[in-house]
């Protein structure tokens, strides 16, 4: 049994009813899940071409933490209902659906901003702030022009689940987990990493943006990167965010000490599910180059790197030391 120790007492993990009962939980945690730059739309309209696959989102995740926006559809699912095969089939029909009635999705969106005065106004700010001529425009933008993303919210985490998106879609695939955990008293707390939490972090001291993230940059002993990194033209087991996948095009090898620096950098030909795990592999398309060293400051503000971090390449060329890029 899973068990979260307070001073107050102890909260034991309690299952969801219904995935109408995660999604009330998933509402009642939204700003701490989703963060304060992201909207959550809690609604559920059939979408579909006429005589083609039809189906109804959970909801749809509206992210304006960056220069341009971005949409996730929403698919919540608990893991007792075997969810391998249905989230793929659901997330796949999602897609089609995309295709098929773009203007169908818009309508759906924008009515549902409408409908929420407070939710309206800051998406017409943002619009306004950020190249779009007003909502409309920046609709028109996020249905067709950007690419399809979706985000699966579960309750438990099923050990192939990643592995088996990832495989199944080329295009980016969020998962969450929202656990609920109660105390004797019937009180109730909720466990889960944020959106994109780490990528935040690491756009956030960079002073960049989500969807400019382009490099992941791996933390390397010795005789893995003379082995693996050089001698392979590839990186395993790692972990990475399945909405992020799409946009790596680059991977750096951070040295750990004694040399505490990032030195090579090679262009990514492709990231494949490794073995039956919720890790990658990232294949090369060419050996790495060294890059003029991106050293660590003893007592700056980056620190040495204990697992896998993101930036841009533009931001790793131009940078001398660790602090410049984090």
């Amino acid at each position: 049994m899973e068990l979260i120790w307070t001073k107050s007492g102890s909260f034991h993990r309690v299952g969801y009813e219904s995935e109408a009962d995660l999604e009330s939980a998933i509402v009642q945690v939204q700003a701490v899940l989703f963060g304060p730059h992201r909207i959550y739309l809690d609604i559920k309209r059939k979408v579909g071409a006429k005589g083609g696959p039809k189906n109804v989102p959970d909801g749809y995740l509206l992210d304006l933490s960056g220069p341009k926006p971005r949409l996730y559809v929403v698919e919540n699912e608990l893991a007792a209902h075997d969810p391998l095969k249905h989230i793929a089939v659901q997330i796949l029909e999602f897609s089609l659906s995309f295709e098929a009635e773009p203007r169908a999705v818009k309508g759906i969106l924008f009515n549902a901003i409408q409908s929420q005065p407070v939710v309206g106004g800051r998406c017409e700010k943002y619009a306004s702030s950020h190249g779009f001529r007003n909502l409309d425009h920046m609709l028109e933008w996020l249905v067709f022009e950007s690419p399809f993303a979706a985000l699966v919210i579960i309750d438990e985490l099923p050990d192939n689940l990643e592995n088996v998106l990832a495989k199944k879609f080329k295009f980016g695939v969020e998962v969450l987990v929202l656990s609920r955990y109660e105390n004797e008293k019937g009180e109730r707390v909720y466990h889960f990493e944020p959106f994109l939490a780490d990528v935040v972090v690491d756009v956030a001291e960079a002073d960049g943006a989500v969807g400019e993230v382009d490099t992941i940059v791996v933390p390397a002993r010795e005789e893995g990167f003379q082995e693996t990194f050089l001698g392979e033209n590839r990186w395993y087991q790692i972990r990475i965010h399945g909405s992020m996948r799409p946009q790596i095009k680059y991977i750096a090898v951070y040295r750990v000490a004694p040399i505490s620096a990032i030195t090579h950098l090679a262009p990514v030909q492709s990231i494949e599910p490794w073995k039956d795990t919720n890790k990658f592999v990232v294949n090369f398309a060419e050996p790495a180059k060294e890059i003029d060293p991106i050293t660590l400051v003893k007592g700056g503000r980056g620190k040495a790197l204990q697992n896998s971090r993101y930036t841009t390449r533009v931001k790793l060329l131009s940078a001398k030391t660790l602090d410049d890029v984090w």
